[in-house]
């Protein structure tokens, strides 16, 4: 059973009853099935305690709650802001980002969790943190001299084993186009096909606005040429591993978002501004009050709230992992 529970253990029975699936596919069943899933679990993920499996710029609380609402309240101007209602999409329950901000500048506030439909309309901030890399992605490997996509099957013994499709599922087929020509025997590709989708189904919406996602991603460049090893990894007890099909439904399963499409798609769809920059250039630059207010409000003392910044900041720390990708939408 490869580490699930029963209930997991069904409905993964049932979806390879009939041959291999996709990776896409198993990684959605395991981190959303109903009840049973990582992501649909009664239970707490985030966080610094050992008990958690990660944690993220938002467990630094109010002084990242702090940088993102004048960051937002400063891009859109105070007029807008003022009228707008703040949307945070998977936002963990009891973390939510205005949760520790209650003096914020916004009209209203919602909350979206993770896996729920998301509805836009008005004016509104779309903030969204370590949301896109928690969707489901199609792995690749290059295998004598052509892509094969790679999939999930029961063997004989019902374990979980990876296989090589017969052929790319629809998703992977459509962009086959993008996949590089040659590529190093065994090179394994990540592919993050659902953050665009769930993007292009974000902007189909009657919205005005602002989008702001934080996460981790690299260019397609990146992806394609300099990780070898793709970039999946699972993350359990603040502990990195690499074997997806171990424990399925008790570890979070992710990869790094391709930045490059989700930008060309905010373009194509007209918004302004769009921009992808290192987290530590963008809450320098436009949350500048905010951190202008923390470093000289503690001059000369020891400071939780400066020490933090720096962690937010640093090239060593998040700031250099971790990218912002914003835009504008108009009337």
């Amino acid at each position: 059973m490869n580490g699930a529970d029963n209930e997991l253990w069904d409905h993964l029975q049932t979806s390879c009853a009939n041959g291999p699936i996709s990776y896409r596919d198993y990684i959605e069943l395991v981190l959303y099935a109903d009840g049973c899933g990582y992501y649909t679990r009664d239970r707490e993920r985030v966080g610094r305690s050992p008990d958690r499996d990660f944690y993220t710029a938002e467990s630094l609380g109010k002084v990242f709650a702090r940088l993102v609402t004048t960051a937002a309240h400063d891009l859109l101007g105070a007029d807008t802001a003022a009228r707008s209602t703040f949307i945070e999409i998977a936002a963990e329950p009891g973390t939510e980002l205005l949760s520790r901000a209650p003096e914020h500048s916004f009209a209203d506030s919602r909350v979206i969790r993770q896996g729920d439909p998301i509805c836009a309309d008005g004016p509104v901030v779309i903030f969204a943190n370590e949301w896109l890399d928690a969707l489901p992605f199609h792995r690749l490997i290059f295998s004598e001299g052509q892509w094969r996509e790679r999939g999930v099957c029961l063997n004989s013994e019902q374990h979980l084993e990876e296989v090589l499709l017969d052929t790319f599922s629809p998703e992977v087929a459509a962009i086959s186009e993008r996949l590089p020509e040659q590529a190093l025997e065994g090179y394994e590709l990540d592919l993050p096909l659902a953050a665009e989708t769930a993007l292009a189904d974000l902007l189909a919406q009657d919205w005005t606005g602002m989008i702001l996602f934080f996460d981790y991603g690299k260019t397609w460049q990146a992806l394609s040429t300099d990780c070898p090893m793709g970039t999946a990894r699972t993350f359990q007890q603040h502990t990195q591993a690499n074997d997806l099909l171990d424990q399925p439904g008790k570890k979070d399963i992710t990869c790094d978002v391709c930045w490059d499409p989700l930008a060309d798609i905010l373009t194509e769809k007209g918004l302004q501004s769009v921009t992808l920059e290192t987290q530590e250039s963008f809450l320098v630059q436009r949350a500048q009050r905010a951190a202008e207010s923390i470093i000289s409000g503690t001059a000369g003392a020891f400071s939780p709230d400066r020490q933090t910044l720096m962690e937010l900041i640093h090239p060593a720390h998040m700031g250099r992992r971790f990218q912002v990708l914003w835009g504008l939408r108009a009337d």
